[in-house]
């Protein structure tokens, strides 16, 4: 079962029961000003992806990382986690043998040319390839939207058959469409009405297109 809320994510884990899901794979605010950040580097008239980009509620979601509760309990709630932008929060997370890397293959603009996960597995440093402007990326909606094929590999190597799964900071839902397609039981939540409402729409476009496939 998929379930996305429009509500904030600690009012959530609140009610939960200590190790509530199997596995967390959380994107939370890096504190780096992306949204404007973003604004900087598009230039006008150009047929950047991140044109969709919204102002309103959600424009200044990325000014500070969560606080320390967040943390404790995101660690609560979820038995493994794996944390984009972990290199941000190590007061929070300490160290950790495994790091994931998304190799963005970029190098030619001001954009990172990776991202880091921390992951509380005990297993090797891993990397995904893939262009953040490759085809095959789907729409761009949010500002720190990651591709759907990242998570079906991160499902595909750090989750099992049965997991359930977590998403604190739904964003775009590539987590949720990737959870559809492995076939967990997923929650996820979003705060920013704007941004809940768009990623509904593309988890209900991207199954129902599946769904067409598969008659």
């Amino acid at each position: 079962m998929i379930e996305l809320l429009n509500m904030d994510c600690m009012e959530y884990m609140r009610t939960l029961p200590d190790k509530a899901f199997d596995l967390a794979i959380v994107d939370p605010p890096y504190g780096i000003g992306i949204v404007e950040s973003i604004k900087k580097t598009t230039k006008e008239g150009t047929k950047s992806m991140f044109k969709q980009m919204k102002g309103g509620d959600g424009a200044n979601f990325d000014d500070c990382i969560p606080k320390d509760d967040y943390f404790k309990e995101l660690f609560r709630v979820s038995e493994n986690q794996i944390i984009w932008g972990g290199n941000y929060f190590l007061d929070y997370l300490g160290a950790t043998r495994c790091f994931l890397v998304w190799d963005k293959m970029n190098g030619t603009n001001p954009m990172a040319d990776a991202e880091l996960a921390w992951c509380s597995f005990s297993s090797s440093v891993r990397m995904f390839r893939m262009h953040h402007f490759s085809h095959g990326y789907g729409e761009k909606i949010h500002s720190c939207q990651k591709p759907v094929k990242l998570y079906k590999w991160l499902l595909a190597n750090y989750a099992k058959a049965g997991d359930r799964i977590l998403d604190t900071h739904l964003g775009s839902g590539s987590s949720a469409i990737a959870a559809h397609y492995g076939g967990f039981d997923f929650v996820g939540c979003e705060l920013d009405k704007d941004y809940y409402d768009a990623a509904c729409k593309r988890f209900k476009n991207e199954t129902a297109q599946a769904a067409l496939f598969d008659v």
